[in-house]
């Protein structure tokens, strides 16, 4: 063909159809050698052996792909350390954090998964399902209550071992466990609370029912209006690419202090996935010897595992009742009629009785009337928050889980 001659419409479908066949071909010898490299060696015959011999990049490019699939294979795998070995990690983990200045902890959906709520990245998780394309079981959050590790949590921080607590769920078991608001960090909302962002500083009013239900993605308008200023109420749930903009039950700012202070991180029940993102959070800013030692308790891998001080592998309950024995500090039980929901919560106007229909949380037997309070108002500076998002709170919702 000239310098500069432009192909013909007949040689350029001849072009093309000759591109075809080539992948076509390429594809079908990438099949081929496929189907060999499954057979044993023995059972090779010499053609196919000679096949394998002339297409060596193939070869290796499936045993890449080969190695990787079973690397995530083993990463999703869940991992129990035998009893023996979980107790000396225990003792080491209790020693640890008697020794620690400041301990502060990042929990995940695996906390709460003893409380029927599932977790994301487990054998029967969230996404877990999804990829296999199976349904998923709608849990009815109503009837969860905080777990022995939440209780233990509560318990660690009252007795001043534990300073702080970042949460990635927004299923509201560690408000309910009698954890300080001051305390605690809801990175990706909490199910049980709304918002007025129109008042300043913004108002925000706790109840005891999912006020999800009418949100999304980029909508979290709830329905409901402040009762001060008739601004429209929003939910605090951080979602898929959204960033979160509220200060509670965020708390962002509360999260990256005690992170700069801590000198110890324990890590209960997160696949650090999501975490691993916030750099703020690992101190990564500082030389690798002066960030914050890490202990990590997961059944599955975590990206941190390398750099962790110690990785328990055990579930969060079984770890945490061995730890407080260790201590020598007894785990209190749940209480309903200690619930702080119950006395935080702002009662609906009569009005408002048909803008949800979620079931509510059963009011303790000995409080006829569920005890409600003020609506709380919290400072309105807008912090970055995450991407993620709802935890292990809301199974059946891709929002920001495991």
């Amino acid at each position: 063909m000239a310098a500069g001659r432009s192909l013909s419409r007949s040689e350029r479908k001849a072009a093309t159809r000759a591109e075809f066949l080539r992948q076509e071909e390429q594809r079908e010898r990438r099949r081929q050698v496929s189907r060999i490299l499954h057979k044993p060696v023995a059972e090779r015959s010499p053609e196919e052996a000679l096949l394998l011999s002339g297409c060596q990049e193939i070869v290796r490019d499936l045993e890449r792909l080969r190695k990787k699939r079973e690397r995530l294979r083993c990463r999703l795998e869940e991992v129990c350390d035998d009893p023996e070995e979980l107790k000396k990690k225990v003792s080491k983990l209790s020693t640890a954090v008697q020794g620690a200045k400041h301990l502060i902890i990042y929990t995940g959906a695996g906390i709460s998964t003893a409380a029927s709520i599932p977790d994301y990245r487990g054998p029967n998780g969230v996404w877990t399902m999804l990829q296999k394309g199976r349904s998923i079981r709608a849990a009815d959050l109503s009837e969860a209550e905080p777990t022995l590790t939440h209780m233990s949590i509560a318990c660690l921080h009252k007795h001043k071992l534990v300073h702080h607590v970042v949460s990635q769920n927004c299923d509201g078991l560690h408000l309910r466990s009698g954890l300080p608001r001051e305390a605690l960090s809801e990175l990706h909302g909490n199910m049980y609370i709304e918002v007025c962002t129109s008042c300043i500083p913004n108002r925000e009013y706790i109840r005891v029912f999912d006020v999800t239900e009418r949100t999304a993605l980029h909508r979290h308008h709830t329905g409901r209006v402040c009762q001060k200023c008739g601004g429209q109420l929003r939910d605090t749930i951080v979602h898929f690419g959204e960033k979160g903009i509220l200060q509670q039950p965020l708390n962002w700012e509360a999260a990256i202090e005690a992170a700069s202070k801590a000198d110890m991180i324990l890590c209960l029940g997160s696949s650090l996935k999501v975490l691993k993102k916030y750099p703020h959070l690992w101190c990564m800013s500082k030389p690798p010897r002066h960030r914050p030692k890490l202990y990590i308790v997961n059944l599955q891998w975590t990206p941190k595992d390398d750099l962790a001080a110690l990785k328990l592998h055990g579930k969060c309950d079984d770890v945490m009742k061995l730890l407080m024995d260790d201590l020598g500090l007894p785990i209190p039980c749940y209480d309903r009629t200690k619930d702080p929901i119950f006395s935080l919560a702002t009662p609906l106007r009569p009005e408002e009785n048909s803008s949800h229909s979620r079931k509510p949380l059963a009011p303790p037997a000995s409080l006829p009337e569920v005890q409600l309070g003020e609506q709380q108002q919290v400072p309105a500076a807008p912090l970055s928050g995450g991407w993620f998002g709802r935890g292990c709170a809301k199974g059946t919702k891709r929002k920001k889980a495991s």
